[in-house]
């Protein structure tokens, strides 16, 4: 018997995913979670009119949704302000990376991210062969200078920012992230992930033309919208980029009931200004519970709190251990200095009433 024939670059890579999910370990531990604060998952839900919305289009399941998304696209850019020809949608902001990455870095291309930032994007240019170039974080922040200076160097096809930031949760002033499009080197694509635009202050959202050539910007239905079980993400870019993706993506990946709910989730707009609410609501009181216990929040401009556990990593680790042993789902940065973070979504107030109860019993346990 053979073994599979991979391709030698699919061969050389390591048998890794960027998540392990809340799922695969509550099977490991034999019991389920009693709060899920860790994927950054909207737990207010969706809007009421989207899930009535899904609910119709599930008896219309038996057929493939629209490969063009014609609806989805023109409701999405008639609330931005551009043309459909200037959008692209796909099974979130993680399969559109996917797509980027095949259309714009092969095989020893140079592409620049930041040593910690999104794990997805960096699995997506190893899975094509590309050179990654990883620089630090400053004060917590990613760092645009770095990252063009690392571009300069490299001659990077790609470069990757989020604003906000995933997994600290700073953000930079738009006006920062403006600049930083005008300083680009010659032939550099900066792939901007907006996922957590929505709660953002409106501060952090940099004015940009959507005719750029030289900037992309992703955004998703998963976060302020709460339907990351939909897997809807979408882009927008020149026309030129835009059109590149039907190239290489799966025309028939979003379905019909995910398109009927992000068409009603984005017309419900008040739904989105409560959940804002709520989420700044929650990060308050995560920033009051990490202080009972000793312990730092950083600011934040998403649906998670980065709360610094004052040591290493390997303490910020064992506290991690402690939550999820004692039924807490919560994960943390992988790569130092920001491991001596834990990383802890929004949620409701019985959400939060677990992480009150957990944390002093998990830092205890660290410290001992």
């Amino acid at each position: 018997m053979t073994a599979p024939r991979l391709t030698p670059l699919a061969a050389r890579l390591p048998d890794t995913v960027p998540f392990v999910g809340p799922e695969a370990q509550e099977r490991q531990l034999g019991r389920a979670f009693r709060a899920r604060l860790g994927a950054n998952e909207s737990r207010f839900g969706p809007s009421p009119r989207a899930v009535a919305a899904m609910a119709a289009a599930a008896a219309e399941a038996w057929m493939y949704g629209d490969p063009e998304m014609a609806e989805l696209r023109a409701a999405l850019a008639a609330h931005h302000g551009v043309t459909p020809a200037h959008l692209i949608v796909g099974e979130g902001i993680d399969g559109l990376l996917g797509m980027l990455v095949r259309l714009t870095a092969g095989p020893g291309d140079a592409v620049v991210t930041s040593l910690g930032a999104y794990p997805t994007f960096a699995f997506h240019v190893a899975g094509y062969g590309a050179d990654l170039t990883r620089v630090p974080y400053r004060d917590d922040l990613e760092d645009p200078q770095a990252l063009l200076d690392a571009a300069r160097q490299t001659q990077a096809r790609l470069i990757y920012l989020a604003n906000p930031d995933n997994p600290m949760g700073t953000w930079h002033d738009g006006a920062v992230i403006e600049a930083m499009v005008d300083a680009l080197p010659e032939g550099s694509l900066l792939v901007l992930d907006e996922a957590y635009s929505d709660l953002a202050p409106a501060q952090a959202l940099p004015r940009l033309a959507m005719d750029d050539p030289r900037v992309i910007r992703l955004r998703t239905f998963s976060k302020g919208y709460g339907l990351a079980g939909l897997r809807v993400g979408y882009a927008l870019a020149a026309p030129a980029l835009i059109r590149a993706f039907d190239k290489v993506r799966n025309h028939f990946g979003m379905g019909r009931v995910a398109q009927a709910g992000a068409m009603a989730a984005l017309a419900d707009q008040d739904w989105l200004t409560r959940v804002r609410a709520e989420v700044a609501t929650a990060r308050r009181r995560i920033g009051d519970i990490a202080a009972e216990n000793g312990l730092a929040a950083l600011p934040s401009a998403t649906n998670f709190v980065a709360v610094d556990c004052g040591r290493d990593g390997d303490f910020a680790r064992a506290v991690l251990r402690g939550c999820i042993d004692r039924g807490l789902f919560i994960r943390m940065p992988g790569a130092a200095p920001l491991d001596r973070c834990i990383r802890i979504s929004v949620g409701t107030p019985d959400d939060l009433d677990v992480l009150a109860e957990v944390l002093p019993q998990a830092l205890a346990a660290a410290r001992a």
